[in-house]
Order: C-alpha cells, then structure tokens, then sequence
C-alpha cells in the first residue's frame, strides 16, 4: 500500500510538471573560436533563477513563465554578457551565445588571449560545482604531445602517482591506494587491464585525447559510489560549433638509450551549416624507444649455516644484509596510439543524442637481462664457507648466480621481444531530452580493456661461486672473488620456458537520470533529481606455462650460445653494477619449440593454473537527491544512494600430492574448479553544503559515503604455489567490501584575472580495509616441501581513518610591474596523516605502528611560468613524500614507495595564423623509481629512466 502510495505521488508530481504552463531555454555557449565553454553562469535576473553550462558548453533553464527576461552569462576573467529572451508557454526557446576574450579590460588587467584560455575554463566549472571537485584542463597543466593522462593528473591537490618505466601509472587519491578510487571516461567506469586487480593504467590513454580532467573529491548521490578516495572523470574532446583543425608532429631523444622520440595527433571537426550534427575524429601515436637501468635486494636479518647437522642448522647474529640481489636492464620500446570518433546530433530544441568513442592501444615491447646473486645458506653452506667481521656483517659468503634472458618470438608483432599488448575502448550512446519541465539524461556504454602477452620466453643459465659483500645498505653490490669462477660462458643450463597471458574485462553500463524543479524553500533554483544504473561486469584470466628441455648440447653451457655484452659504462644505477653477457634475444626468439626432435615440453599447472578465473560482478543502483536554495548565498544538495553488488566467480584450487612409493602413489598435482558467489547491499548517504560569500569566494561542507569492492582475485578461494619464490598467494572469498564515511571542508576565493586560493581539511573513516596478511607455513599442508613458504592471504582489517589538508594557489601576477606582470604561479600542498587498526604481523600478533598502506603524508606541486603573447615557458616541479606500499610479516619486511622529485621544463612559441612550436624536457632531476625494506637506507629497487626531451610544431585553424 505505501509502495502504491509513493508512485501515484510520483506520478502526480511529474504530470504536474509536465502539464505546466511554462517555458523553457537551452543553449550552447563558445568562445570566439567555436569551442563550447564549460563552467559559465547563466542567471535570468528577474527570477533569480539560474543554470551553469556543463562540458559541451549546454545550459538548460526550465519553468520559467511567459514573458520578456534579461540572460545574464557571468564568467571569471572576463566581462558579462546579456541577451534578451522571450518565453513563450509550452515552448523551449534556443540561444547560441559567443564569448570573445578579445581586448577585454578587468580591473586594469587586460586579456588578449585569442580564445577563452583553459585555465579560465577550468576555474570557472569548478567554482560552480556544487561538490568539492578539482578540474583541469591538460593545456592547463602543461600537456606535451608525448605525455599519458598520468602524467597531467599528478599535478591536482592530494594527488600521487605509482610511476612504471618511467610514466605515470597507478593513481593515489589522497592516499588512499588505486584500486579504492575509480576512473571513468565521460562517467562511464574505465575497465582495468590488469590481472588481479581493480586499477586503471593511466598511461594507457595519452593526454592528446583529453580536454579535461575532473576529480571528484567529495561525491554526490548521482555518481558511482565506489570511489572511496575520489573519482576521476576524464573527459574527452567535444565537436566543435565551427570547423576545427588541429594537427601536431614532434620528435625527441632519450638519454638513457640515445634513441628517438616520436610523436604526432591530428584533429578535425565541424558543424552542419544548420547546426544540428556535429561531429569530432582525432588520432594521436607516440613511438618511445627507452629503457631502465635496475637493481634489486630482498633483505634478511637471519643467517644458518650446516655445522655438520642438516637437521639442526646452526643460526648466527649478523646485521641485515641482501639475500638476493640482482642486477637488470630493461630496453623498451611503447607505442601508443589512440582514436577517437564523436557525434552529437540535435533532432529539435527538446531532444538530442550523442555518440563517443576511444580506442587506445598499446604495444609495449621489452628485453630484459638479469643477473641474480642468491645466497647459499642453511644446509648448503658449512663455517669456513662464510666471513663475518667484527661488527656482525657478512662480508663473503657463496652464491648461486643466474643470468636471465627475457624475450619472444620472432614476427612482425614480437621482433624477438616479449610483447605487451594493451587496449581499451569505450562506446557510448547517449540522450539528452526534455518534456515540458522534465529532463531526462540516459547513457548506455560498452567498455573493454585487455592485456596479452604470448611466446614470453625465459632462458636462464646458473653457476655458483664465491662472492664479497659490500655492505652498503643504499647502494649493496657483489663482486666475485675470483672472476674467473664467474665469467659468464662457464654458466650451465637451468631452464627454458615460455608462457602465454591473456586477462580481459568487459564493462556494460546503463544509466537514465530524472530531473524535475523542486523549490521547497521560496526559491526557484531547487531541482529533484533521481534514477537508476546497471554495470554489469565480466573479468577473465587466462594463462598458461610450459618449461621445455632442449636436446641439443649447445644449451649446456652458456658460452657455445650466441651472447652478447650488455655491460654499460653509463650505467645510471652506477657504473659499479656490470651486467655482462646474455644470449641474444634474436637466438631465444627463434627457436622452434614445436619441433619435438629438438625439444620436450612439459606443461607446469602449478605456475598459473590458480591464477586463472571468471568473474561475473552485477551493480544495480538507485538514487533520489534534492538541490535547495536555502538563502540567497547558502544551498544544499541531500540525497541517498542503494547499490546492491552481486558476484559470481570461479576459479581453481590446485593440490599437491606428495610421493609415497610404499602406497604406490605417484606426486601428482589435483586441480580443481572452485566457484564461489557472494552479494551485498550498501545505503550510502550523502550531504553537501555551499556558502556563495559573495560573487568569488565559496565555503563547501560535505557528509559523503563511499565503498571500494574487493579485487576479483582476492575473492576466489583458491590456493596459488609459486615454488620458485618459495610462496603461496591464497583467495578469500569472505571479503567484506571497504566503506568510508567522509567530511570535507573547503574554501575558495576565485580571482578576477583568473586564478585561485584555496584550502581545505578532509576526514575518512575506513571500516574493513584490505590488507595482505602474510605468514610462514609450519607443515606441508600446500604440497611436498611447502613447509618455511611465505603465505600471502588478503583480509579485512578492523579500521583506519585519514586526516588531512589542501592548500592550493594559483594566479598571474598581474599586479607587478614590468617583466614580472606575465608570471604566473601554480602551487599546491597535502599534507595526510593515517591511523590503521586490526593488521596483524606473521605470529597472529597485532600491529600498532602501521598508517594506511599508500599514504603519502605530504604532497607538493610548484610552477613558475612566464607568458606573453608569443611566448611561454614554464618550469614545473612535483614531490611525493614516502609512504608503506606492502605490510610484510613484521616491520623488518615491509616495503615503502620512496620520495620523489619530478622537476621539467617546456615552452610554446606561437609565430600566428595558428603555428607554434613547442619544446619540453621530462625528470631533469632524473628520479629513480625506488622502494625500501623496512628503513629508508635499505634499498630493495632503485630503477632510473634518465630524461626525455621533445621538440614540435602544432597548427590549429578555426573557421566559425
């Protein structure tokens, strides 16, 4: 009966509406050039009644009575514009509104920029937001043709990024880890190509692509919910209201390799001559030859040796000191190209649709080449066999070495490398319309992204011999006694294998929003607004690895195979570290693994087949909010949003059986298929406040909550045995989905001459955070000699919470006189402090002295810039502090992401009639990516990529 009740209510409020006699307007605004603007304030005066344009430049103001109004378009930096509209009962009146920032004088300053600048667009879409939001625009930043999104987005307030071979990557949003924020393409969710987890590759979608960045700090009810740290929505470019050409061609240089950059985008779009259709194509390719110059450790502080029992090994006191260390060369070429096609087409002043779409692809082709000291101790190592100094450091000990060639096969595609082929694409079909006093918005999206990785091929050879330690804990080194027991073509053969990845996951969203003028409060800006949303989501992984032994005898010894020296006096880790020899790549590429006279295959399950998983994740999702005007200055948007999660996955749980030849049973492997379903409701409310204290300065308050749902991998029960790291990765599918409830405080004052001062002071309480809780076997539960296995299981902590504050500036100091009035300074500063509870250590023991994994507590962005009507140069630098990235067993094992200090340079030179020239120069400051164990002295990996300089032209030409 209530049901009953509450639709015939429904129902009579929307006749009511629909039915009403009133009218309405929409328009589209654009600069001088044809390029809508997002961000403006569109007021009728008279009835205090307004709208904001979103990032195609609409606007839309409905229930407006019959009558003669003044339109009103307010728009930070520049002068207000006017326009007389009459509305006429049960009709929609359509506007096209220009904007020209030609020799416009505010407050002396003037503006001669040739269009609406993207800095002006950015501020002004963000001041009239109603959450707490950040938008930019990429120009903004400082975009280079060559660079990914990542690289744009880690300049934006309580923002770091995981660097991968030297691009921005993995996205941390006010510290809370990547796989706990979501990233969406013009709002529709971005599938993630990684295997076991929820993050989304930044560096997969070039920055070319992209018009702006919005990230949603603060979200409201209409937006997914699982966005615990924020939401990231990027936003492609829209068709033009007049013909658009664009085109860029640049080349480069990496110092690390010597070998080229190159680059280039093309952009072309256009209206029909009566303004209904249009339309949007651009490409853009960027071919980088680089590499990365690596050393690894893993550290211990326990050492064994066979004092002459091997089942009562003797343990000595030593400092800690590198169990392992390795030695790694990367050489890598990345392309990455993208495409875009974009449609809208306008059928009257009531209805319109719109279709977008974005392939990016992206073949990452590598060698790599290691050399791998492990220490033989326990019962392979007697007292004599060893040295230990006076203050308890291992000074000489023997090793067993390895020398890794990685690489593939021989064709067009894998050019003897191993081959990483990214894509991701997303179509979407979309409706705007409205009936009478009621909008309606609706999307429909198909959303795909892929990792393969096929013929990756793995040739070691091994050799033992005696090494000296150094014992620098920053820069730890092995040198052999006796190079002659290490020279490279006295190492014998260990294996050979190959193996094939393929993970996909395929993302279908629907979504169609209600809105409808509400006014509760005597005003004439309140809206209700409400609908629904489905994502449905398949994620798959399908691996495989086979070892072969090769018959011919040429194998035995790495010196009768053709080898080649990759020692590199410019080493950037150091000139210490000489790699050596290796076999070619061309060698391992081209052997014939099919031909069963030259070799016999083994298929080894127990390497991926518990890896391998389906899963099917259903969202269903409903909201209802309301947007008040309080007072003249105060308004409030409140609204609750339902989402219920449905999962279904199934993967394998692999056995080991070990050999009993009394029982004449054999060692064998049993695999079996698991499946597992799981599903769970979240009522996730929401509040935000906005203080106008007057036309540019704004206080925001908001009452947020959100979710993260677990990795799929970690929700499948199944049992994964990585014998050659004497580790074991284990499932869970009793995972409870991480929650956070939210406050944020903000305030900003927007400058007349475009820019801003803001500051903020935000909270998260965590309940049900995921963590990897690591342990150590004490039997062979998991198969023969399993026992002293490193075990690695995700669970739920108890809760966490982050305090933290922004402080953001960013202006043109026009107010100075001379040379010093064209520059301009963009900073902004994080500072975090995290709480973790229910984390426990490798003996069941909780943890007190832990923050939230991937916490950075201070992030720091600086930018100087200098432009005048020719030139611009900028010099632009980013810093994120250290932070956990990985809770070991107790505190000696776990590792942080260390500090970094980005620090790059680029300028544009515009010679007219749309020219310009461009030049940049990346990690002048050349940071290494580097991670510690446990203290900041001891290095577990120091990776350094050297820098990237880049020199182009770009042509723009626009015709209204």
């Amino acid at each position: 009966m209530r049901k009953l009740h509450f639709i015939t209510f429904l129902t009579m409020l929307i006749t009511s509406y629909v039915f009403s006699q009133s009218g309405n307007v929409q328009g589209v605004i654009t600069d001088s050039n044809g390029i809508t603007v997002p961000g403006a304030t569109v007021v009728i005066s008279e009835l205090k009644k307004g709208a904001v344009s979103n990032f195609d430049g609409k606007f839309t103001l409905v229930d407006i009575p019959e009558g003669n109004y003044n339109l009103l378009i307010e728009y930070i930096g520049y002068a207000d514009y006017n326009e007389t509209i009459t509305i006429t009962a049960g009709k929609t009146v359509s506007v096209n509104i220009h904007l020209s920032a030609e020799n416009t004088e505010l407050d002396a300053v003037e503006l001669t920029a040739y269009s609406i600048g993207s800095q002006a667009r950015a501020l002004n879409t963000q001041k009239n937001k109603t959450n707490i939001t950040n938008i930019v625009s990429t120009d903004q930043i400082g975009k280079f043709p060559d660079a990914n999104i990542g690289d744009a987005v880690k300049r934006i307030p309580g923002i770091t990024m995981k660097v991968d071979q030297g691009e921005a990557r993995n996205i941390i949003i006010r510290g809370l880890a990547p796989q706990l924020n979501s990233v969406t393409l013009n709002g529709s969710r971005i599938p993630s190509a990684e295997g076991d987890n929820r993050e989304v590759q930044m560096d997969l979608i070039p920055s070319d692509m992209i018009q702006t960045v919005e990230v949603n700090k603060a979200v409201t009810p209409d937006m997914d919910a699982d966005a615990l740290g924020g939401s990231v929505n990027l936003i492609t470019r829209t068709s033009p209201q007049g013909f658009r050409l664009s085109a860029t061609a640049g080349s480069g240089v990496n110092s690390i390799t010597g070998k080229r950059i190159l680059n280039g985008s093309f952009l072309l779009g256009d209206r029909s001559d009566n303004g209904k259709f249009g339309w949007l194509v651009s490409t853009s390719i960027n071919d980088n030859d680089f590499g990365s110059d690596n050393f690894e450790a893993e550290w211990t502080d326990e050492f064994e040796f066979n004092n002459g029992d091997e089942d009562n090994l003797e343990e000595i006191d030593v400092n800690p000191y590198t169990n392992v260390f390795e030695i790694r060369q990367y050489l890598v070429q990345r392309i990455r190209r993208s495409f875009s096609a974009n449609f809208d087409y306008k059928f009257n002043d009531n209805n319109s649709i719109y279709f977008k779409s974005i392939y990016n692809w992206r073949d990452d082709r590598e060698n790599r080449f290691v050399l791998e000291h492990e220490i033989l101790d326990g019962e392979d190592i007697e007292a004599g066999d060893f040295t230990v100094d006076g203050n308890g450091n291992l000074t000489m000990f023997p090793v067993e070495a390895k020398r890794e060639t990685k690489a593939g096969i021989d064709n067009n595609r894998n050019k003897n490398t191993r081959l990483e082929d990214q894509r991701m694409l997303n179509f979407s079909l979309g409706g705007n319309h409205l009936i009478k006093n009621l909008q309606i918005d609706w999307m429909t999206s198909y959303a795909k992204a892929s990792e393969e990785r096929l013929n990756e091929r793995y040739l070691v050879h091994e050799s033992e011999y005696n090494i000296n330690y150094n014992n620098d804990p920053k820069y730890p080194l092995y040198t052999p006694v006796n190079a002659d027991d290490a020279a490279y073509n006295n190492f014998e053969f260990d294996e050979l294998t190959e193996e094939n990845q393929y993970t996909e996951e395929n993302d279908v969203n629907v979504f169609v929003n209600f809105k409808l003028p509400l006014n509760l409060f005597n005003s004439s800006d309140g809206f209700l607004k409400f609908g629904v949303r489905g994502r449905f989501k398949n994620k798959n992984r399908d691996n495989d690895f086979t070892e072969y032994s090769p018959e011919d005898a040429a194998f035995d010894l790495l010196g009768t195979l053709p080898t080649r020296n990759y020692t590199d006096p410019d080493f950037l880790a150091g000139q210490q570290y000489a790699i050596g020899s290796f076999v070619t790549p061309e060698f391992l590429g081209s052997l014939n693994f099919t031909d069963a006279t030259l070799f016999e295959g083994e298929d080894l399950v127990d390497e991926y087949q518990s890896g391998n998983f389906d899963v099917n994740e259903n969202v269903y999702a409903g909201y209802v909010m309301t947007n008040q005007q309080l007072t003249d200055k105060l308004s409030v948007l409140a609204g609750v949003r339902i989402e219920s999660t449905n999962l279904d996955s199934e993967g394998y749980r692999l056995t080991f059986i070990e050999e009993d030849e009394d029982a004449g049973i054999d060692e064998d492997i049993i695999v079996e298929a698991v499946k597992e379903t799981n599903s769970y409701v979240n009522i996730l409310p929401g509040l935000h406040f906005k203080y106008d204290l007057n036309d540019n300065t704004v206080f925001r308050f908001a009452w947020t909550n959100t979710l993260a749902r677990p990795n799929y991998a970690d929700l499948i029960p199944r049992a994964e045995i990585i014998n050659e790291d004497s580790e074991i990765v284990l499932g869970n599918p009793d995972l409870d989905p991480t929650t956070s409830m939210n406050f944020d405080v903000m305030a900003e004052h927007y400058f007349k001459s475009v820019g801003i001062l803001s500051g903020g002071v935000f909270y998260k309480k965590i309940n049900d955070f995921i963590y990897t809780y690591q342990t150590e076997t004490t039997d062979n539960t998991y198969g023969d000699d399993t026992t002293g296995y490193e075990v690695y299981q995700p669970l739920n902590g108890d809760d966490a919470s982050v305090l933290g504050f922004e402080f953001a500036f960013q202006r043109k100091l026009d107010f100075l006189p001379g040379f010093a009035k064209d520059l301009s300074i963009y900073l902004n500063y994080t500072h975090l402090t995290s709480n973790a509870n229910g984390i426990r250590n490798e003996d069941g023991d909780e943890r007190d002295d832990l923050g939230l994994p991937n916490t950075a507590p201070n992030m720091f962005n600086a930018s100087l810039a200098y432009a005048n009507k020719k030139l611009s140069v900028r010099l632009s630098s980013n810093f994120s502090d250290s932070y956990i990235d990985e809770i070991g067993g107790n505190a000696f094992e776990d590792r942080y992401y260390d500090k970094q200090f980005f620090l790059d340079f680029n300028a544009n030179y515009t010679f007219g009639n749309g020219l310009s020239a461009y030049t940049s120069l990346n990690n002048i400051t050349n940071q290494p990516l580097r991670f510690y164990q446990g203290v900041s002295s001891r290095t577990m990996q120091s990776e350094f990529y050297g820098q990237r300089f880049t020199i182009g032209l770009k042509y723009d030409l626009f015709k209204k």
